[in-house]
């Protein structure tokens, strides 16, 4: 009953995309630092600040709307033709004011918003930090574009993918205990974390607490305390790790279960979109090599 019904609500979805009933505009849309933006037409200019929102539009089929990007958005190929615009840390204001967006979907991190709104450029905030933000941030982008039936697709799409990847490491009776390092301050990833959902998914037993919420900064003594199997590292840092005080002794590094993702392999773990059965895949590899 449940599958027949989730069919009939995807099929809903697709004819009122393709009939246009879904696109009523103007409509007004909560971001996620809790401001009520009202459309007047779907936007058809848009700037973006994010790599993973970046990839959920092309997702939407909404590249041909992107008029600029940050410096990092490198997928899908096509969307390194167009023109940056800085990132959280550095943005170029008068790049993006230059581009006439009608619309710049930002971080909720840093002021980009307010400078940006002072320029008369409308302004999206989202903060993609869960993993159940992946597919609310979709929907989300999905009726700012007026795509709500693209973005259930999408939605079943990468729920398909991870379903898929979760079936080949079913079997598996060991859950290592893993610490993920995503840069050697050391910030890392609690389970709340999209990341650390995906370290679940893998089978895997995050070390972080929970309590120290979804991407603390850490003292590298609670690594030595909690004594890891497995260490994933998105950084080129695996050389010096045996150097850091008490770290020789660990049991990753004693059994070399160190497993470093950079490049396109961080890009996988890293961004909260469509691509994330990807990463899941590469940490299943990592915690149950002969499961991959």
């Amino acid at each position: 009953m449940k599958r027949w019904i989730w069919f009939l609500t995807l099929a809903i979805s697709y004819l009122l995309g393709a009939t246009g009933l879904a696109q009523h505009f103007p409509r007004t849309l909560t971001d996620d630092l809790g401001r009520n933006i009202t459309l007047e037409a779907a936007p058809q200019r848009i700037v973006t600040l994010l790599p993973s929102v970046t990839e959920t539009l092309c997702a939407l089929n909404a590249c041909g709307r992107l008029v600029g990007v940050d410096d990092f958005s490198d997928y899908p190929q096509q969307v390194r033709q167009l023109p940056r615009v800085g990132g959280l840390f550095n943005p170029n204001l008068e790049a993006m004011v230059a581009l006439k967006p009608d619309l710049g979907i930002v971080s909720v991190y840093g002021r980009l918003h307010e400078a940006l709104e002072k320029t008369g450029v409308r302004t999206f905030a989202i903060r993609p930090e869960s993993y159940e933000d992946i597919f609310r941030t979709t929907r989300l982008l999905g009726r700012a574009l007026g795509a709500e039936a693209q973005a259930e697709r999408l939605v079943a799409r990468i729920q398909q993918e991870v379903y898929a990847v979760e079936r080949r490491v079913a079997s598996a009776t060991v859950r290592p205990t893993v610490y993920y390092e995503i840069d050697p301050t050391p910030f890392t990833a609690g389970p709340d974390s999209f990341i650390g959902v995906l370290i679940t998914r893998a089978r895997g037993q995050n070390i972080i607490p929970r309590e120290l919420g979804p991407f603390p900064q850490i003292s590298p003594e609670l690594v030595v305390q909690r004594n890891p199997a497995i260490i994933v590292l998105t950084h080129p840092g695996a050389a010096g790790l045996r150097n850091r005080p008490g770290w020789g002794s660990l049991r990753a590094i004693q059994a070399n279960r160190i497993c470093t993702f950079t490049g396109e392999s961080d890009n996988l773990l890293s961004r909260p979109g469509p691509r994330v059965a990807q990463g899941l895949l590469l940490l299943v590899g990592c915690f149950h090599p002969g499961l991959r």
